[in-house]
């Protein structure tokens, strides 16, 4: 059969490299019976015959001979005299097969083949594309940054395949270049006025997850799972991890010899301080562990309303809150808990305290020395007993003990 433009189309199929051979062959088929349906009324004696390989095909149409004027259907008979001047030797009841020229259908009816025949291979691709990619949600991908604009990076796969990095999804600090290679997790995969869009993500909790993955051999394997995560893109991030192997310390396997295997993944997320816990069931340990690098003083739970009192050291509140508040909102995600920070004022009380030396220019020194005697060294430590404790455990007076009682309170009012 003559090549003509409707088998151009026949690149497109070699060009498709995901899309089987039957599925292609039946693609053609369908368009090319439905050429001949329009042009004959029924396509049931026609055979298509397609070949991907050469990039051709040929339509034959099969009719049976019949005796000159016994010719009832067009379409499936012909006459004996009209059967022999194709091949002399047929006879009456044999079947003839014609080859089917395609220039016969006229040009408009190819032209509106070729169409129809583009088309059906575009969405074959869009279908094994969108598959493809829906299969692959919550992986990492990396594309070649094409173009970048305002609202969001156009990247492409491998295979040319465009991919969306909206500005939602970037690390605050992303900044990337034409040409230049980036990882991300696909988020999400839909169609868009029939056309597949692929959505990828730097700040959502998978990508994290994945880097951790490659990163850690041990969770991997699945030795070590990761409970929980939740991300401050750009800022900090906590991983809730927990080993099934008693013998592997799930924080220092993702951590690595001197931070070897966080150090990659802190870099690939713009200087994310990354906090690896060990995960409990235990909720007060879980809360003191996500509040990392704060230290916990005392805290008082609502295991019914989720809530959590905790209570710190002055000096450790503001790690508790962190930077524009990052830590205790991860802290809380983290646990389900809504968790409030409160100066422990015992603590802050406790923390100011004077050496009984200080007071020599008010109190004797051999009261200071007797005082020291029962192990009363500092100014706190005289104020938390009685003065009858005092009195009874040295050799005082308990007018001498209420003047020094007096003296050490009068500092810590003052403060």
């Amino acid at each position: 059969m003559a090549s003509i433009n409707l088998i151009e189309s026949f690149t497109e199929f070699k060009e498709a490299e995901n899309i089987d051979r039957p599925t292609l062959m039946k693609v053609l088929e369908d368009v090319f019976k439905t050429l001949l349906r329009k042009k004959y009324g029924s396509d049931e004696n026609f055979d298509v015959i397609v070949n991907t390989e050469k990039g051709d095909l040929e339509i034959l149409r099969r009719r049976t001979i019949v005796a000159d004027g016994e010719v009832e259907d067009e379409n499936a008979q012909i006459a004996y005299s009209d059967a022999i001047k194709v091949e002399p030797d047929y006879q009456v009841g044999e079947d003839l097969y014609e080859e089917v020229e395609i220039q016969d259908f006229g040009r408009r009816a190819i032209l509106a083949a070729k169409q129809t025949l583009s088309a059906r291979i575009g969405d074959l691709k869009k279908n094994i594309l969108v598959k493809k990619y829906a299969d692959r949600v919550g992986e990492i991908v990396t594309g070649e940054v094409y173009q970048v604009w305002k609202k969001e990076v156009l990247l492409l796969d491998d295979e040319g395949n465009e991919l969306i990095l909206p500005k939602s999804e970037q690390i605050p600090t992303d900044y990337f270049k034409k040409g230049e290679n980036v990882r991300a997790v696909v988020k999400k995969v839909e169609l868009k006025n029939n056309a597949p869009l692929i959505i990828l993500s730097r700040t959502h909790p998978s990508f994290l997850a994945k880097l951790l993955e490659i990163e850690v051999p041990e969770i991997f394997d699945g030795l070590i799972v990761i409970r929980r995560i939740v991300r401050e893109p750009g800022e900090r991030a906590k991983v809730a991890v927990e080993s099934y192997d008693d013998r592997i310390d799930p924080v220092g396997a993702c951590v690595g010899m001197k931070g070897s295997r966080i150090h990659g993944i802190v870099r690939e997320l713009r200087n994310e301080n990354i906090d690896i816990i060990n995960y409990t069931a235990n909720i007060q340990l879980l809360i003191q562990r996500a509040l990392t690098p704060a230290k916990i003083s005392r805290q008082e739970v609502d295991n019914e309303n989720k809530y959590a009192a905790v209570y710190l050291k002055p000096d450790q509140v503001s790690l508790a809150i962190g930077k524009k508040g990052v830590n205790i909102k991860l802290a809380c995600e983290l646990t389900g808990y809504e968790i409030d920070v409160f100066r422990d004022e015992e603590m802050e009380q406790a923390e100011f305290d004077v050496d009984l030396e200080e007071f020599a220019d008010e109190i004797e020194e051999w009261i200071i020395d007797e005082l020291k005697r029962i192990g009363c060294d500092t100014a706190r430590s005289v104020l938390d007993l009685t003065t009858e404790e005092l009195v009874r455990r040295s050799d005082l007076e308990e007018e001498t003990v209420r003047d020094v009682r007096r003296i050490l309170q009068e500092e810590f009012d003052k403060e």
